[in-house]
């Protein structure tokens, strides 16, 4: 694909090295900027990329942090980590799992009796390890919301709605498949496992993450909101363009500023924690370094079944195959903010991407096959 004289110029003025960085693994940081370089170029506004090992991390930046000022990416800029707070609730559940405050096997109606009902779903045939493998076949409280296109997320994006009212919109409607016979990602699934993990603990879902995942892991960078609009700073706003209504085949409209949102929807257990590449790639590292929890659980937690489209999903984690071999993660996606991340099995290795987009695309261009974050994260795992 070539480039125009406008973008490379735009590029050499906007690509900076991190100077903490710029003799480490001199090979492995020429290919992290060409990779971050090249998500700019197809329509990222930004990019921050950081891979960590057990010898230092290597950091890039490409593009822009603020469209308007035409300032770069921040180098411990905060986002929105969105789904890949799935993985941080999951593995405080499985804490709570081996300390016996609850089993996998628990059903949903044992610790919310009567909330799952109705319309064919049954909270009684449905367990907690469904919930945190989506393997329960509820539907997705999120398709519900009018937030997908760009007048419905300009006039909802600060609305207010509970983790029960965001129940109520699931079971509304008929499951998707019956419990355990399939696997559909939904956001309801962590909207239950947040309200259950506060019925064991009597506290509220986030304290517990901190007790058992941010304060002990010394994540500094790592906070949990309740319905505040505001990123910590510094921070990179967030850019979208949203298909435009009535396009077919679908088109991108213009760029939008959509920094500002209420992250909770629907309580935030399924994807409000704002974070950075740094915190992220620490909690994988302990993660699969058995540092968070003992290897029986990190076992169940790496139990997996054939996710459409994501290769493997356990529980709250996703294996993926890549150049070298498999490793593990989650991403996120919410308006303005896009995580990948991935790290190696043995814990040793991992990377954290965040564009400050959700739409890294040229507009008009087709949309690409495979999803621009996949190589990066093969490159930064299996690259030297």
């Amino acid at each position: 694909m070539k480039r125009t004289s406008v973008v490379i110029a735009v590029l050499c003025a906007a690509t900076l090295v991190s100077p903490a960085v710029a003799s480490a693994a001199p090979s492995l940081h020429r290919t992290l900027q060409r990779d971050a370089d090249t998500l700019v170029a197809n329509g990222s506004p930004g990019v921050l990329l950081e891979v960590s090992t057990d010898k230092g991390s290597v950091k890039v930046r490409s593009g822009h942090g603020d469209l308007r000022t035409r300032t770069p990416m921040p180098w411990n800029g905060h986002f929105r980590i969105a789904s890949f707070s799935k993985t941080f609730l999951s593995a405080t559940m499985l804490q709570l799992v081996g300390e016996g405050w609850l089993s996998l096997e628990d059903t949903v109606d044992r610790w919310l009796p009567g909330m799952v009902s109705g319309n064919g779903n049954d909270g009684k045939a449905i367990t907690v390890r469904q919930l945190l493998q989506h393997t329960s076949g509820l539907h997705d409280y999120m398709a519900e919301l009018d937030l997908f296109t760009e007048k419905g997320f300009l006039r909802h994006r600060f609305d207010e709605l509970s983790a029960s009212e965001a129940v109520k919109l699931a079971v509304g409607k008929p499951p998707e498949f019956a419990p355990g016979t399939s696997w559909g990602y939904s956001n309801t699934n962590y909207v239950l496992a947040g309200l259950v993990t506060e019925k064991v603990t009597g506290q509220d879902w986030r304290q517990a993450i901190i007790d058992r995942i941010v304060r002990p892991l010394d994540l500094r960078e790592t906070t949990l909101p309740r319905t505040s609009p505001f990123i910590p700073a510094p921070y990179a706003r967030g850019y979208d363009r949203f298909v435009v209504e009535g396009s077919n085949p679908p088109l991108l409209g213009r760029r939008v500023d959509v920094t500002l949102m209420n992250p909770s929807m629907g309580g935030g257990a399924d994807g409000s924690i704002n974070s950075t590449t740094e915190d992220g790639n620490k909690f994988l590292r302990a993660l699969l370094g058995g540092k968070v929890l003992k290897p029986a659980l990190l076992a169940e937690m790496k139990k997996t079944v054939p996710a459409a489209g994501l290769g493997e999903y356990g529980l709250g984690l996703r294996k993926t195959t890549s150049s070298c071999g498999a490793y593990w993660g989650h991403g996120g996606a919410l308006p303005g903010y896009l995580t990948g991340n991935g790290v190696t099995e043995d814990g040793k290795r991992s990377v954290m991407v965040s564009p400050n987009t959700l739409t890294p695309y040229i507009p008009g261009a087709p949309l690409p096959e495979v999803h621009p974050i996949e190589p990066v994260i093969d490159h930064a795992l299996c690259g030297r």
